[in-house]
């Protein structure tokens, strides 16, 4: 990614991503091409730049605020903090995408219940990856491709209706400022002079990386952050006492804080070492010839990154398997591509263009939990009991939700 990133940028062709983006016209997996630069720099510009991540930034304070209340009602009894803490990246990356149309319940369940079915056709097996030709009459045989099938359809047929919902003369014009992403991206497709033409397709394929992309990865960066925090209760006292300093009575974080929080950084650069968001980065592809650790890769030669490795490495880390944040204090190693120790976003060319707004919403949703609240374990539970075990799939999740008793937070006077 540093030395042979241009020998290795490419994507590896697989059936369930490819049926998904509509024949990979997104920007996840399309293959590097003409097509794959243009795309990516739309997405950047257009959509998941620092100038948006600010614009949306309404959409996250609502979210926050809806779970800041349900726990403020919730003491003394316990809640489910992993569901609530899915429901805020769901409900801000459905505003932000959809509209505010997307809180509308009926539709809103529809459609978790369709995208964890795309998650699931992304990390199952297909033998026509393996076998194209007797490979399909397997997955025939086996329903795979019936299921393929039935979960494209029924994406699509959202996909369709929100955009034509987005296209209903009648339907009220959304505020300067607050237009979600099928707002502009529906903009570009009506644009004459636009030097890239978007399709419905392109569209389409495009909302789906932003879905598949930013609910579950977020969720899994924060869940894991305050588990490791209730399993270092030291930990948590202290980014406490950061936030809350810096805070003070003013009831809320604010964007304009989440720079001041130095240990919180800490605190989320450790969690993407020890638990990055996809332990294994989306598959690279050699398009060219290159030599890699004195071994010849050819082109068509797919190339894992194995982040979770690299995370634990204890020639890169002194006590790999502890959760410590303070190994990054007076460092300046970061997550954003140029560290090679540490690339939960991966590097180079296909870094994930969603990174600032992700880290963005992980860092806002974090320090409002730990400003707001104190955390206590139901039935008697000690902190240093609390288990830590991994659930695999795309991304690792703690097998062990997070059901806390919060206790509201009052700043002294």
């Amino acid at each position: 990614m540093k030395d042979h990133d241009l020998e290795t940028c490419s994507r590896p062709r697989s059936v369930g991503p490819g049926i998904l983006t509509y024949n990979f016209l997104d920007v996840v997996f399309a293959p590097y091409s003409d097509y794959w630069k243009e795309i990516k720099k739309l997405f950047i510009t257009e959509l998941l730049s620092m100038k948006r991540v600010h614009m949306h930034w309404y959409a996250r304070e609502e979210q926050i605020d809806k779970l800041i209340g349900v726990l403020s009602n919730a003491s003394p009894n316990p809640v489910n903090l992993t569901e609530l803490v899915f429901n805020v990246y769901d409900g801000f990356i459905g505003t932000v995408a959809f509209g505010r149309s997307f809180g509308q319940s009926e539709f809103k369940q529809g459609f978790v219940e369709v995208i964890s079915g795309a998650m699931d056709m992304m990390n199952g097996f297909h033998a026509e990856d393996f076998f194209p030709t007797a490979g399909k009459f397997i997955d025939i045989l086996t329903g795979q491709l019936a299921k393929r099938e039935k979960i494209f359809r029924n994406l699509d047929d959202y996909f369709e209706k929100v955009v034509n919902q987005h296209l209903d003369p009648n339907r009220p014009k959304p505020e300067s400022g607050k237009e979600d992403i099928v707002d502009i991206l529906i903009g570009l497709m009506k644009d004459e002079n636009a030097s890239f033409k978007l399709t419905r397709d392109n569209l389409k394929s495009i909302i789906l990386d932003i879905f598949l992309g930013g609910i579950d990865t977020s969720t899994s960066t924060t869940t894991w952050a305050l588990s490791e925090m209730l399993k270092n209760p030291r930990i948590m006292k202290k980014a406490q006492e950061e936030i809350r300093g810096i805070v003070g009575k003013a009831n809320r974080v604010e964007g304009r804080d989440l720079e001041r929080f130095t240990y919180l950084n800490m605190i989320v650069k450790e969690t993407f070492r020890k638990h990055p968001p996809l332990p294994l980065l989306i598959p690279h592809e050699c398009i060219k010839h290159c030599k890699i650790g004195g071994y010849d890769v050819f082109p068509g030669t797919t190339v894992m990154i194995n982040a979770y490795a690299m995370g634990r490495d204890p020639k890169c880390w002194d006590n790999p398997e502890e959760f410590i944040p303070e190994r990054f204090e007076n460092s300046d190693v970061d997550f954003k591509g140029s560290h090679f120790e540490l690339l939960p976003f991966g590097a180079g060319r296909r870094i994930c263009p969603g990174l600032a707004m992700g880290t963005t919403a992980v860092m806002h949703t974090l320090a409002n939990l730990l400003y707001g609240f104190d955390f206590e374990l139901p039935n008697g539970m000690k902190f240093e009991e609390f288990p830590l075990i991994e659930k695999g799939g795309l991304t690792i999740h703690n097998k062990q939700q997070l059901i806390v008793i919060p206790n509201k937070y009052q700043p002294k006077d």
